[in-house]
């Protein structure tokens, strides 16, 4: 489910096809400058029956629906890149949506999920990330965590985001890294990562301000994703 025509300008110009469309009588004029598929159905109906149909009724006026593909191998999306984001764990359904979002900021070229990371696909993360679920690819790493490994054959440079004192830090990690592959992997609020994923990973901290315990894993994503991207 696409919600809103920022998403829906970012799943038109993904790889996955939109089905339909359904949108508020008074938000028609949102479509006119979307290139929409002449065949594909636009459907226009009231706020009551959008609801109805859509079971809530925070949706923007517009959705749409599009088709899933299939997951395309890691090994592929590791070739074409030199910054990548992996989550474990992570299932807060904003926070995938920020990470994604995050990673079309910085330019990271794919994110690759453990099993137990939630569906960058569900209509609340394709919301959040404003489309760019649906436009940086993703796939999944398994068997977990071995499938770690693939990184360093690779090329990359695994690097754990920890709030740990004794971690280094981004700034130092990003200077030593310079020229390098890297693979910046985060985990979910409150755990982390596990102890086996940080044993695989260079470890990693943003300094905070005494007294603070730590950021939220997207906020976190963001500021290690600035000091490793190459856009200058």
């Amino acid at each position: 489910m696409i919600e809103g025509r920022l998403a829906l300008e970012a799943a038109l110009a993904s790889p996955y096809p939109v089905c339909s469309v359904l949108v508020l009588s008074r938000r028609l004029g949102l479509l006119d400058r979307l290139p929409i598929p002449p065949r594909t159905p636009v459907y226009v109906a009231e706020r009551d029956v959008i609801g109805a149909v859509a079971g809530f009724d925070v949706h923007r006026g517009l959705l749409a629906v599009g088709r899933r593909l299939p997951l395309p191998p890691a090994e592929a999306l590791l070739s074409g890149t030199e910054l990548v984001v992996v989550t474990e764990g992570v299932t807060d359904q904003e926070n995938v949506g920020a990470i994604f979002r995050n990673a079309a900021a910085f330019g990271a070229g794919a994110v690759l999920m453990s099993p137990t990371s939630s569906d960058p696909l569900y209509r609340r993360s394709v919301r959040v990330s404003l489309g760019q679920a649906l436009r940086v690819p993703f796939s999944r790493l398994e068997p977990w965590p071995c499938a770690l490994e693939l990184l360093g054959k690779m090329g990359f440079v695994a690097v754990g985001l920890t709030p740990a004192p004794s971690a280094e830090a981004v700034g130092d990690a990003a200077r030593a890294l310079r020229g390098r592959k890297v693979a910046l992997v985060v985990g979910a609020e409150g755990p982390g990562l596990s102890p086996g994923v940080l044993a695989r990973c260079r470890a990693v901290r943003v300094p905070m301000a005494a007294g603070a315990d730590s950021l939220n894993v997207a906020t976190a994503l963001a500021v290690a994703l600035h000091r490793f991207s190459r856009l200058g």
